[in-house]
């Protein structure tokens, strides 16, 4: 489970905005955003933990992976929920993410490869291509580069870079998929990653290394009050003591 509280009750999530349209939350990695079919037998996910938190019924108009933690809005009432959904599909909402991906990103650039539809297969743990593909459009630049004192396969050392990612296009797993694409696979995917750097970081003591993906922020217009909305998601604790292992090591300016 993504967290219970010592009574054995699911932890409260973290609210970084509220008011009385919508609420956005700093959603813990490795849960749902809301319960499926696909996912018969799982008590918890964001909307029914909201629920109850909020006492309240909540209403998502964005998704993120079970594996991403970050910045995840929520309508508070079905008029909300259409405006922000129309906000997302017209691509008015920005969404920064940041990344650690395999390799040494020298500059900035954007993906513009195009993307199948990916649907999961009922009863499994996989993916199936669906009809045809459609635009996918992918912005990142290198924050940071790191080289750590971690082999990884014939390579004496682990390089990464710290990646900030804007998407115009919402595709499922686009920035996994985008950063396969270009030779910088997330650490941590499972999916579409480097199973030797995840192999190497979990034997040198990340033994519950996850797919290194967060939702950094959010920015958009309040479709109430007019107001302009940006919310930063701090990292969580695990991103955040990768990160500093890293920075204590020899950084690549």
């Amino acid at each position: 489970m993504a967290g219970t509280d010592h009574a054995g009750e699911f932890a409260p999530l973290e609210l970084l905005y509220q008011d009385e349209h919508l609420v956005i939350i700093n959603k813990p990695s490795g849960l749902l955003v809301h319960r499926t079919d696909l996912a018969k037998g799982e008590d918890d996910a964001v909307v029914q933990r909201l629920n109850t938190q909020l006492g309240q019924w909540v209403y998502p108009v964005h998704r993120l992976d079970r594996a991403t933690s970050g910045a995840l809005l929520l309508a508070l009432t079905p008029e909300a929920a259409r405006r922000l959904g129309s906000d997302f599909m017209s691509h008015t909402v920005t969404k920064v993410y940041h990344a650690l991906s395999r390799g040494h990103v020298q500059e900035a650039g954007v993906v513009d490869y195009p993307l199948a539809t990916l649907n999961e297969e009922k009863g499994r743990s996989r993916f199936k291509i669906e009809g045809t593909e459609k635009d996918a459009v992918t912005h990142y630049s290198p924050l940071a580069r790191f080289e750590a004192p971690i082999p990884v396969s014939r390579y004496p050392t682990a390089r990464l870079s710290l990646m900030e990612a804007r998407i115009d296009t919402g595709r499922k797993h686009q920035i996994r998929r985008h950063f396969k694409h270009i030779f910088h696979p997330i650490l941590g995917d499972t999916r579409y990653g480097c199973r030797h750097q995840n192999h190497a970081f979990r034997e040198h003591g990340f033994t519950a290394l996850r797919l290194m993906l967060h939702a950094h922020r959010l920015s958009f217009t309040h479709p109430f009050s007019g107001a302009r909305v940006d919310v930063t998601a701090p990292y969580p604790a695990d991103f955040q003591d990768l990160l500093s292992y890293l920075y204590r090591h020899q950084t690549i300016s």
